[in-house]
């Protein structure tokens, strides 16, 4: 009995150790994010991007990740940023896959119906380039740049109204396609008394505004991986 007890303690020792060195060399995931100024991080460090910091945090947490294959540039529309993913990708499929996008249409006053077809173009694009399809996939809401100094003489009303009409369309393209909706409009509003929470162009998201973006998602998307 005491020789069956010790090669039954010897094996759960073995595939212990085995399991743990199996999650030690596993394959890190990979994360595709699309977008436009918000995605990319225009105007902080390459590290205070809200990708890089997702990443990082789940590196973190010992969810390991290769650093974010980041497809977005300043200024970019919808139409620009499915140009992009039909030139940058081919077959490769992502662990996980966020999009953020409209903010230019809105500012360079696109027609709304040109930002419904489009957008759920590029939807399809980022669930096509999923692992898990839709469930890999979450939407970012538009952040609210009418609060900013930049934006001082402009109309600010008239620009959250407008991005408000944006966001419910991408919300609901989401829903359609059963994609995750994360709404972080509001805590982009707190620059209008915080400064701390804008870069040093007076327009763009601090890193620390980022930070707050993530603090909201995380779980959720954390969850996604399981």
């Amino acid at each position: 009995m005491k020789i069956y007890h010790l090669l039954l303690f010897t094996t759960f020792v073995f595939l212990s150790c085995a399991s743990q060195k199996q999650d030690a060399f596993a394959k890190p995931k990979t994360y595709l994010a699309l977008g436009d100024s918000y995605t990319i991080g225009e105007s902080v460090a390459e590290n205070e991007r809200w990708p890089v910091q997702l990443v990082e945090k789940f590196n973190s947490d010992q969810i390991s990740f290769q650093s974010p294959k980041i497809i977005a540039k300043t200024g970019w529309r919808t139409d620009e940023l499915l140009e992009a993913i039909e030139n940058e990708l081919r077959d490769e499929k992502y662990d996980l896959v966020s999009v953020l996008i409209g903010v230019n249409n809105q500012y360079q006053g696109k027609e709304m119906a040109q930002f419904e077809r489009e957008f759920e173009q590029v939807l399809r694009k980022a669930i096509e380039h999923s692992k898990k399809g839709a469930k890999g996939v979450f939407v970012v809401s538009i952040p609210d740049y009418g609060v900013t100094p930049f934006a001082k003489n402009a109309d600010s009303d008239k620009i959250a109204k407008e991005i408000s009409t944006y966001n419910a369309i991408s919300e609901k393209t989401a829903e359609k396609y059963e994609v995750d909706y994360y709404f972080i409009t509001d805590i982009s509003q707190k620059a209008a008394s915080d400064h701390s929470l804008l870069a040093e162009d007076d327009l763009h998201p601090s890193g620390k505004m980022y930070e707050l973006w993530i603090e909201r998602f995380y779980d959720t998307v954390k969850a996604k991986l399981k």
